[in-house]
């Protein structure tokens, strides 16, 4: 998932633009994907796709489609795994003030400074406000100039004005964005990415990382809010419920695949991290369509 050096990303509008749009049709590359901040806002509409969401300390995964807002420089990884049939991922990268330092203090912009400032969390937004918004920001291509600002401002407004959203990291901490903290979370992720599915011991983890395992506890609790056990568990949980949504294996199959060695633990784990169980997880995913 995450596979070069974190960074702080440049971004850069074509000229005589303030926005930058994207959409891709097919697969996005993650080859080039990486754990990244930047300056600029990030709107990402994935009308039919599948992957994970990592934003800050939020770790999840999503089936079909996603809609989400993530705040000026805040930590986060590509999305989709895949676009399914149908399916396209658009983004719009834009900074608070690309109108003008003027235009975002005048009082007609209020709430969308609190949006602005509310996804500094992260937001994802839900089933309604997707089925409104996301066709206008998958069509946001086919503007320019003036048009294509007007229409995004449309946007904003009525995402500033719902209250069919939640935040990704409401309880927790966003990541430091310290460039040598953001090398360092970027090692211990990509290493869990690839082997959360077998026993890591601390000393295995802090090795790589360089750090003695004191050391190593202290600073990702500080800098993730979180223990390494607790990430550990929530990269399980996550593949756990990819498994749920997308395979026939029975929930015991499951817990064992995940890298859980023991079927009482993983039953609490996914009951703390999700809120309910495996069984009823899968119940209830199949009963809604997105």
């Amino acid at each position: 998932m995450i596979t070069k050096k974190p960074t702080l990303e440049k971004l850069s509008p074509s000229f005589g633009s303030s926005l930058i749009v994207r959409q891709h049709l097919e697969k996005v590359d993650k080859i080039n994907a990486f754990w990244h901040f930047h300056p600029e806002l990030e709107l990402v509409y994935i009308n039919k796709g599948q992957g994970k969401t990592h934003i800050g300390n939020h770790l999840s995964y999503f089936n079909n489609s996603q809609l989400i807002l993530i705040g000026a420089n805040l930590p986060h990884n590509g999305f989709a795994d895949r676009l399914t049939a149908n399916g396209s991922e658009t983004t719009v990268q834009f900074k608070q003030d690309f109108l003008g330092e003027d235009f975002i203090k005048i009082p007609e912009m209020a709430n969308v400074v609190a949006l602005f400032d509310r996804a500094k969390k992260g937001i994802r937004f839900k089933i309604e406000t997707k089925e409104v918004i996301g066709p206008k920001i998958s069509n946001l291509t086919k503007y320019e100039g003036l048009e294509l600002v007007l229409k995004f401002l449309e946007i904003l407004n009525f995402l500033a004005n719902t209250d069919d959203y939640s935040l990704l990291n409401a309880d927790g901490i966003a990541l430091e964005t310290n460039p040598q903290d953001s090398a360092k979370i970027n090692t211990i992720y990509k290493y869990v990415n690839s082997n959360f599915q077998r026993h890591i011991s601390l000393d295995e983890i802090a090795d790589k990382v360089s750090m003695t395992v004191p050391a190593f506890c202290r600073y990702f609790k500080k800098t993730t809010g979180k223990t390494f056990t607790q990430l550990v568990n929530e990269y399980r949980v996550v593949h756990a419920t990819k498994l749920l949504n997308e395979s026939q294996m029975s929930v015991a199959d499951v817990c064992f695949e995940c890298g859980f060695n023991n079927f009482s633990h993983f039953n609490k784990q996914f009951n703390e991290i999700t809120g309910k169980s495996a069984s009823q997880y899968r119940k209830e995913i199949k009963q809604i369509i997105q």
